[in-house]
């Protein structure tokens, strides 16, 4: 076995054995039940829900409920939470459970956008180690589903805090420990600083998985090699590019296909696996919605091929499946001639 083939392997996390260890990463406004069925079918070995919100689950929010739908494909997948209110969080975990069966909860401790900071949530939970320990610990003793933490580095370049952050976590019964080595206030901006990675594998007797800045096989390799974290999460890697997956467990394991590089994949895979995204999104959330929600993805998924900007001028308009289908047609020809 290659130096490189070692570094893909099954994962304990608490009493579940994942098969691999690169997994979707939890993003709001992205991983939807239609994207991760798309991301399991190009290799993810996991997923992860949207955020949702502890105190919508309690307060039976439609919107929330609906980021809760599995996708029968999905045999590996989180959901994950956040809250401010280790009583939230405890009680959340015991109604999802009575709504369905995830295989992980994760607690978000590193979204940094302000409407979930400002109410305590995400990011925020970074100033206050204490609180994540309790919030982790109620939910670890309202259900025996095992929990993962997802943290930032520090709130700021003046703290950072990443391992009290992570072994307060632990402390709580978190399974698994995910670093996203920014600082909140770097938001995505800038380099993520894989040392922090590298240094609290060291220092944490549960699996530490790494996130941030992934964007090419060689980028997971490297993070993998370098830090000997126990796996990875991509999350922009990933949107409009779920064929990174496959692409990531073939170069890791030495026997890379036709097409391994995601500047390869043909204008007609994209195109085709994009729509089969919409399909599935239209499917879950009706047609009006998802057209909304897809145009996104699309601009995403033609970003980096010549002559696209026409194409992403017009699909940011598209309102039905007839019209995003009839626009890929024209722009597949245009390209092919």
């Amino acid at each position: 076995m290659s130096r490189a083939a070692s570094l893909y392997h099954p994962v304990t996390i608490g009493t579940v054995r994942i098969p691999g260890n690169i997994f979707l990463a939890p993003m709001a406004g992205y991983t939807d039940v239609a994207f991760r069925t798309v991301a399991v079918r190009e290799g993810a070995d996991c997923t992860y829900t949207e955020l949702v919100s502890a105190e919508g689950v309690l307060r039976n929010s439609k919107n929330t409920h609906s980021l809760l739908r599995r996708s029968p494909e999905e045999i590996y997948w989180g959901v994950q939470i956040f809250t401010s209110s280790p009583y939230a969080a405890g009680k959340a975990v015991e109604r999802i459970q009575s709504l369905t069966t995830p295989t992980l909860f994760d607690l978000n401790c590193g979204c940094p956008v302000p409407k979930v900071v400002q109410h305590g949530g995400g990011a925020a939970l970074l100033k206050d180690p204490s609180l994540i320990y309790l919030i982790v610990k109620t939910m670890k003793e309202s259900t025996s589903i095992p929990i993962t933490v997802k943290i930032r580095s520090g709130w700021d370049a003046e703290s950072i805090n990443y391992r009290e952050t992570a072994e307060a976590a632990v402390l709580g019964g978190a399974s698994l420990v995910c670093l996203h080595p920014r600082t909140r206030t770097q938001g995505y901006g800038g380099k993520s600083n894989w040392r922090h990675i590298s240094d609290l594998k060291s220092s944490l007797s549960v699996p530490v998985f790494g996130s941030g800045d992934l964007f090419t096989p060689q980028d997971v390799a490297r993070m993998l090699e370098i830090t000997r974290c126990d796996g990875v999460m991509i999350a922009r890697g990933a949107v409009g590019n779920p064929f990174i997956f496959t692409q990531v467990k073939a170069f890791l394991q030495g026997t890379p296909p036709p097409n391994v590089f995601v500047e390869n994949v043909s204008v007609e895979k994209r195109l085709a696996v994009a729509l089969t995204q919409l399909d599935l999104a239209i499917e879950a959330m009706g047609e009006s919605l998802a057209c909304r929600e897809m145009r996104k993805h699309f601009c995403s998924y033609v970003k980096g091929i010549e002559g696209s900007a026409g194409f992403r001028n017009r699909i940011v308009h598209a309102e039905t499946r007839e019209q995003y289908y009839r626009l890929v047609a024209e722009f597949t020809r245009s390209s092919s001639s």
